[in-house]
């Protein structure tokens, strides 16, 4: 019989002040004290990066900026606006209650939420408050632009989104923005800059995202007043696709060394911060390959759930099957991409009627059609921890089962993940059967039901709706820019 503590202790949580509004946690949780991160939020100092900025070519039309004493006032302005924030949110704590001058369209509730008074004050908050400015120095592809279809396609679908013109988060001026948004498209990169693929080196990468920071911090002072505490940029992208496409030319020339050189780098997600940690400290980086043993730190950084969208669709297919027309225990099929999977196909590859795992599915199956009748969907991390499964066994109403160690889930924040999910430590791939059938019935029924209750946070909606996966991921980002307070 399984223990249901397994489908606890894989959940990293941000040390941010809100989450301990939410609801007690247990104690394997690393979490900061209430009193330390709400009466001490962290402080960030003015650096200034004259070596960057003075590396590039000189900027002829630089804005003359506002004299101290103004530039002061306009930043106790906007903590202000934080100020309030933070206390709306704790007197919906403890008030369990919230405080809105409009109708709301949706209101949290339930154990899914980790404390929903608070979530839905903070969004209202963030509503009200938040607002980003998008730089807009950069040329497209590279910039203001990304993939809007496939695998990467949230990162494209963030940047659209966030530098419309109907976007309630689009600041009206610079001054007024309480987050900086660097429109950099890391597949963009990825695809123009390096072809032909014949360097795969980080160095291109790392100084693109470099001398774009030593740019916007030369025209203006909000990079140096903050040490980017409040800019942010995204990233779903993880080189799998350059790796395919080596493998097959060196395969062909058979030069199987040279495979194994560039397959341990290749298998990392692009790290911008790696050339630059001083630079990159404090900055707020929104990744899909939210891996905590990799460098991703909760409290700083956000995990970005990945999307598949195919070509010519945006909305994604939500077969609702109900609990009793599920007949399949677990279902899986996707391809060997990396050591957790291999140890997937192992022990479950066409060994067991009940765990369905396919490495091809056969051309008589339909992929949407297995996951519907599935009441587990397997999960496991492939090069990188994230995958696209877990979204869409969510939108399926099928309770994903993560197998990945060191994944911090996205939105974890506010969202109870042991509610509505099962996590299987990598160790323990050959027990996924006794573990699933170890989850009675009713337990069952309990996280189908609320799978169904978080469906609407991961769906894509453009323009973007409240709590939707944009606006979760928005509110991640606010999150973060309420725990940090700008130095005067």
């Amino acid at each position: 019989m399984a223990d249901p503590s397994c489908t606890i202790p894989f959940f990293v949580y941000p040390s941010i002040f809100l989450i301990l509004f939410f609801t007690s946690i247990n104690h394997h949780y690393r979490l900061y004290s209430f009193s330390s991160v709400i009466s001490n939020h962290t402080k960030v100092s003015r650096e200034n990066y004259s070596d960057i900025s003075n590396s590039h070519t000189p900027i002829s039309s630089a804005p003359d900026f506002h004299n101290d004493a103004q530039k002061k006032i306009q930043i106790e302005v906007l903590e202000e606006e934080l100020a309030m924030a933070r206390e709306a949110i704790r007197a919906a704590f403890r008030s369990r209650s919230y405080t809105s001058n409009r109708p709301e369209s949706y209101v949290p509730k339930g154990s899914v939420y980790r404390n929903p008074y608070a979530f839905h004050q903070s969004h209202i908050e963030m509503q009200k408050r938040f607002r980003v400015w998008t730089y807009k120095e950069g040329d497209s592809p590279l910039f203001h632009n990304g993939p809007v279809n496939d695998i990467y396609s949230i990162e494209g679908q963030f940047i659209d989104e966030l530098e419309s013109d109907i976007s309630p988060f689009l600041a009206r001026s610079p001054d007024e923005a309480l987050a900086f948004f660097l429109p950099v498209s890391v597949v963009n990169i990825i695809k123009y800059v390096y072809r032909p693929y014949t360097n795969y080196s980080r160095e291109r990468l790392q100084h693109i995202v470099k001398d774009y920071i030593g740019i916007v911090s030369t025209r203006y002072p909000y990079w140096n007043r903050s040490n980017g505490a409040d800019h942010f940029m995204i990233s779903c992208h993880d080189w799998v696709h350059i790796l395919l496409y080596i493998i097959y030319v060196v395969r062909f020339v058979h030069l199987y060394v040279e495979i194994m050189k560039l397959e341990n780098w290749l298998f990392q997600a692009p790290d911008v911060s790696a050339k630059d940690p001083k630079l990159f400290k404090n900055f707020i980086r929104v990744l899909c390959n939210a891996n905590s043993s990799e460098g991703f730190k909760p409290e700083r950084d956000v995990s970005m759930p990945e999307v598949y969208i195919r070509f010519g669709a945006l909305a994604q297919s939500q077969k609702n099957r109900p609990p009793n027309n599920r007949s399949i225990l677990a279902f899986f099929a996707g391809g060997e991409h990396g050591d957790v999977r291999k140890i997937l196909f192992k022990y479950w590859e066409k060994k067991d009627n009940d765990i369905r795992v396919f490495r091809y599915l056969p051309k008589t199956l339909n992929y949407t059609e297995l996951i519907s009748q599935s009441k587990f969907c397997l999960c496991p991390s492939g090069y990188e921890v994230a995958s696209p499964r877990v979204v869409e066994s969510i939108l399926s109403g099928c309770v994903p089962v993560i197998v990945s160690d060191h994944y911090v889930l996205p939105f974890s924040d506010v969202l109870d993940w042991s509610k509505f999910s099962v996590y299987v430590p990598i160790a323990k791939i050959p027990e996924i059967k006794t573990i699933l059938q170890g989850i009675s019935q009713e337990e069952y029924l309990e996280k189908q039901r609320k799978v169904l209750k978080v469906q609407r946070h991961f769906v894509l909606n453009r323009p973007a709706k409240p709590y939707d996966i944009m606006h979760m991921v928005m509110h991640s980002v606010w999150l973060r820019r309420l725990n940090r307070r700008l130095s005067d």
